[in-house]
C-alpha cells in the first residue's frame, strides 16, 4: 500500500497528554497503557472495510482491511491528516464500492464523526443501501444524529426497523458512534457505550438489495432531497460480525489523557506574530475538554483575550499565553509565543481612519445619507457642507425639485484624534426630486414555499392594471432574484419604496428550508443577516449584500420589513428574533420569538438592534401602514392554539402614533380567523398590508401556511380591525409570505415589458 499520503495519526491508538496531573510518574502511565491495551488484531478480525481517513491528498479512499475497497472522494471535502476528512455539507462525501453488504447475516459499521453547529437537517452521516428513480431510499442501513439512530430497511421509510438513543447526537464534539447487528438484536453505541437496544430485527444487510447496494456512502444520504454531512470524520470501520461489548468499549472509548491531547493538538491561535487585535481563546475543544488560560502580561493580553499595544515608541511586547485543557481526571498544558507590536501614532490612525471613510452613492445621492462620527482607532469625525441647505453636516438632504438641476457639492470630514486632525472631501451630485406620477398599478414580491427547490427564492407578479387582486406571474414562473449567500435562499421579500419615491430596497430572509425541515434549529443555529438587493426601477437590481443586523444572542432574523419614519429621516427594520441569555452561547435553552428592530438612512449601516415586540410569548411576522397620522401595525401570534389562546396563529392589530412607541394600543385579535358571519383561514401568518390605489380600502393579504398560501382581505376602517375575504380574486400560483407594492404605470409597463408574463 502507498504509504505516501498517510499520517501516523491512529484515531484508535491511546496518547498520552502533555502534562497529566492526576498521574503521578511517567512508569505508571505507561503501565496503565500496557495493561488496557487490546491483543494485535483484536479488532481486525472480520473487517470488510477500514478507512482511517487520516489522508492528506487523494481521491482515492484507501481501505486498510486488506479487502481492496477504497473509496473514492467526491465534492467539497478537504483532507486535515490526522484531524480526519472535513466534510462542507454542500456535496462532499466519500462513495464506497457496490454491493459490500453482499451475504451478510450480521453486521458492525463504526465511525468517529464531529457534527458541524450548523448541521442542516434531514442528514445522514453514513448510508449503505439503493436510491429509487424518485429519489428516496429503497432498501439501506443508515445512521443519523437527529435524533441519534439506526435503521435498516428494504425499501423506503416506511419499513425501517430503528434503534435509536431518543436524543440528538451532541454537535461540534468528536464522538464515536457505532452499531451492531446479529441475530435480530440490534445495540447502539456512543463513545464505546451502549445506549439502546433493539430486538426482533427481521432484516439482514445482505438482504438489502438483494446484496445488491450502489448507493453506499459516508457523509451522503440515499435520499436525493436530503442534505449532505457538514463536519468531520475519522476511522470508519465496516466489519462482517458483530462486535462484542468489550470490543466496541475499545474502538469507542476515549480516555481523559486523550480527550486533552488531542484538544491540546486542536487548538489553535493562528499567526500570532504580530497581534493588533483581541484574540479569540476557546474555552472548549471537540473533544470535551474545558480550557483555561494564563499570560504571562496581562495588561498585554488578557486571559480573556483582550489585546492592549504598548504605548506608541514603546517597544513591541512578548508574550506567553499557556492553555492549560482538563477533562476528568487529567489535564495538560500548551503555551503560545503572542507578538504584540507597539501600538501606531496618532498621526497614523488619523490617517488611516480618513482612509476608510466612505460616502455610498456620491455620484447619485437621492435620500438622506449616513455621515459618521466616530472612526477607527478611537477617532471622531466632524462635517462640514458646502451647500448645507442640499446637505446638511448631520446628512439630511433636501433635493433639488422635479425639472431643476442635480446640485453638486463638496463634504469635508475632519478626522480627530487628540490633537491631531487630518481632513477629506467627498464631492456629491443631489440629484433633483422625479416626477410625481399617480399610482395606477402593483408589484408583488413573494416567495412560493419550502416544497421545491427553488421556492424560496424572489419571485413577482405584476397586477392587471389598476387591480390588486387579479395578477400575472413574471418571468415564466421563475424566480427573478436568486440568493448567493448564506443559507442561499430567501423567504419573506419586502420591498419599500424611499419616500422621494425613485429607490426602492429589496430585503429579506436568509433561510432555506428545502431538504432539510429542522424549523427548531433554524431558531437556535439561523442567519444573524439579512439580504438586500437595491434598485431605481425594479427591474435592474443591485448585487445581493449579506449584512448581519442581529446580536449574537439572536437564533433567528425572520421576516424582516421596512418603514420610513419621517420623525428621523431613517427607515425602521423590523423582524422577529429568538433571543437567548448571554451565558446560553450555544443556544440551546428555551425562549421565545420577540420583534426587534434596527434603524438605517442606506441599508448598509444599521443601529444597534433593539425589542420592540415582546408580550412573553412568540410573536412574529409584524407589517406597519400609516394613515392620518396613526400607525397601524399586524402581528402573528405564534403561539399554539387552544381553548385559552384562541386566536394564536391568528393576526393581532395594534395602533400608535408614534412609529417607535413600546406600548401601542389594542385593536382586534383573530383577524382572518371565521366566525359565523364571515368566513377565514385556518391559520395565518406573513400578513402584508397595503392601501388601494384608487379608494379608501386597505388590502391585507394573510398567508394560510400549510394551506393556500396568500388570501386577502379587505377593509375600509382601519380602526374597526375589521376584514372580510375579497370576493373575486386571482393570485399567482403559490404566493407566500411577500409584499404588494404600489406603483406607476410606467412602472408597472416596465416590470410587465422587462419580466416575461406567465
Amino acid at each position: 500500500m502507498d504509504q505516501s499520503n498517510m499520517t501516523p495519526h491512529n484515531p484508535r491508538r491511546k496518547h498520552l497528554a502533555r502534562t497529566l496531573a492526576a498521574l503521578a510518574s511517567l512508569p505508571l502511565i505507561l503501565a496503565s497503557l500496557v495493561s488496557t491495551a487490546p491483543a494485535q488484531g483484536a479488532s481486525d478480525v472480520g473487517l470488510v472495510v477500514h478507512y482511517p481517513l487520516d489522508q492528506v491528498t487523494g481521491t482515492t479512499v484507501v481501505d486498510e482491511s486488506g479487502a481492496g475497497h477504497n473509496g473514492t472522494l467526491t465534492g467539497d471535502a478537504t483532507w486535515l491528516g490526522g484531524e480526519g476528512l472535513s466534510l462542507g455539507g454542500t456535496n462532499g462525501h466519500v462513495r464506497l464500492p457496490n454491493d459490500v453488504m453482499a451475504g451478510l447475516t450480521s453486521i458492525t459499521v463504526s465511525l468517529e464523526v464531529k457534527i458541524a453547529a450548523d448541521q442542516a437537517t434531514p442528514y445522514f452521516i453514513w448510508g449503505l443501501g439503493n436510491t429509487g428513480d424518485n429519489g428516496t431510499g429503497n432498501g439501506y442501513l443508515f445512521t443519523t444524529g437527529n435524533a441519534y439512530r439506526t435503521s435498516i430497511a428494504t425499501g423506503n421509510w416506511s419499513t425501517e426497523q430503528t434503534v435509536t438513543a431518543g436524543r440528538n447526537l451532541a454537535r461540534d464534539t468528536w464522538k464515536t458512534i457505532s452499531y451492531t447487528l446479529a441475530d435480530g438484536t440490534a445495540v447502539l453505541y456512543e463513545d464505546g457505550v451502549e445506549v439502546a437496544r433493539r430486538t426482533g430485527v427481521t432484516i439482514t444487510p445482505g438482504q438489502i438489495g438483494n446484496g445488491v447496494t450502489t448507493a453506499n456512502y459516508l457523509g451522503r444520504s440515499v435520499y436525493s432531497g436530503d442534505r449532505h454531512l457538514k463536519g468531520q470524520l475519522r476511522d470508519f470501520r465496516m466489519y462482517d460480525r458483530a462486535l462484542t461489548a468489550s470490543e466496541v468499549h475499545e474502538l469507542g472509548h476515549v480516555t481523559d489523557e486523550q480527550r486533552v491531547e488531542r484538544d491540546l493538538a486542536w487548538l489553535d491561535l493562528g499567526d500570532t506574530s504580530r497581534v493588533v487585535s483581541d484574540l479569540s481563546l476557546p474555552t472548549s475543544g471537540p473533544n470535551g475538554s474545558t480550557f483555561t488560560w494564563a499570560s504571562s502580561d496581562p495588561a498585554v493580553v488578557s486571559p480573556t483575550g483582550a489585546v492592549t499595544r504598548p504605548l506608541y515608541g514603546s517597544p513591541d511586547a512578548a508574550v506567553t499565553l499557556t492553555a492549560t485543557a482538563a477533562h476528568g481526571s487529567a489535564s495538560g498544558s500548551e503555551e503560545f509565543a503572542v507578538n504584540v507590536p507597539a501600538d501606531i501614532s496618532d498621526e497614523e490612525k488619523v490617517t488611516r481612519a480618513a482612509a476608510a471613510l466612505k460616502v455610498w452613492d456620491a455620484d447619485g445621492i437621492r435620500g438622506n445619507i449616513t455621515l459618521p462620527t466616530k472612526g477607527l482607532h478611537g477617532t471622531t469625525i466632524s462635517w462640514t457642507s458646502s451647500e448645507p441647505a442640499v446637505v446638511t453636516p448631520t446628512g439630511e438632504v433636501d433635493r433639488p425639485a422635479y425639472g431643476e438641476k442635480a446640485v453638486r457639492l463638496a463634504l469635508n470630514a475632519t478626522v480627530s484624534l487628540g490633537k491631531v486632525k487630518d481632513k477629506r472631501q467627498f464631492r456629491l451630485t443631489v440629484l433633483p426630486l422625479p416626477k410625481q406620477e399617480p399610482l395606477e398599478g402593483y408589484t408583488f414580491a413573494y416567495f412560493t414555499g419550502e416544497g421545491t427547490a427553488d421556492g424560496e427564492q424572489v419571485y413577482l407578479a405584476a397586477s392587471r392594471g389598476n387591480d390588486p387582486l387579479h395578477w400575472d406571474e413574471l418571468n415564466g414562473g421563475q424566480p427573478v432574484l436568486r440568493s448567493q449567500h448564506g443559507d442561499k435562499g430567501v423567504r419573506d421579500p419586502f420591498i419599500i419604496r424611499s419616500p422621494e419615491g425613485d429607490k426602492f430596497y429589496l430585503i429579506a430572509t436568509d433561510l432555506k428550508i428545502y431538504g432539510n425541515g429542522d424549523w427548531d434549529a433554524a431558531q437556535r443555529s439561523g442567519s444573524r443577516y439579512i439580504e438586500i438587493w437595491e434598485s431605481t426601477d425594479l427591474v435592474n437590481w443591485s448585487e445581493q449584500r449579506h449584512v448581519r443586523v442581529s446580536s449574537p444572542q439572536a437564533g433567528n432574523t425572520w421576516a424582516p420589513e421596512a418603514y420610513y419614519d419621517e420623525g428621523i429621516g431613517a427607515y425602521v427594520v423590523f423582524w422577529a428574533s429568538k433571543l437567548y441569555d448571554e451565558e446560553d452561547p450555544d443556544h440551546a435553552g428555551n425562549t421565545h420569538n420577540r420583534m426587534v428592530y434596527v434603524t438605517t438612512r442606506d441599508f448598509r449601516t444599521f443601529s444597534e438592534p433593539q425589542v420592540w415586540i415582546d408580550p412573553g410569548y412568540s410573536v412574529i411576522d409584524s407589517t406597519v401602514v400609516e394613515h392620518e397620522g396613526t400607525y397601524y401595525r399586524f402581528t402573528k401570534d405564534e403561539r399554539n392554539n387552544t381553548s385559552t389562546t384562541p386566536c394564536s396563529k391568528f393576526i393581532v392589530e395594534e395602533k400608535a402614533t408614534s412609529l417607535l412607541d413600546l406600548d401601542w394600543s389594542f385593536v382586534a385579535e383573530c383577524i382572518g380567523k371565521a366566525t359565523a358571519d364571515n368566513p377565514g383561514i385556518d391559520r395565518g401568518e406573513g400578513p402584508t398590508i397595503f392601501k388601494s390605489n384608487t379608494e379608501d380600502k386597505w388590502y391585507l393579504f394573510i398567508d394560510e401556511f400549510g394551506g393556500r398560501g396568500y388570501v386577502p382581505f379587505e377593509t375600509t376602517d382601519l380602526e374597526s380591525g375589521f376584514f372580510r375575504i375579497s370576493s373575486d380574486y386571482q393570485l399567482p400560483s403559490r404566493p407566500r409570505h411577500g409584499t404588494v407594492l404600489p406603483v406607476t404605470k410606467a412602472e408597472l409597463d416596465r416590470i410587465r415589458t422587462s419580466y416575461r408574463v406567465f
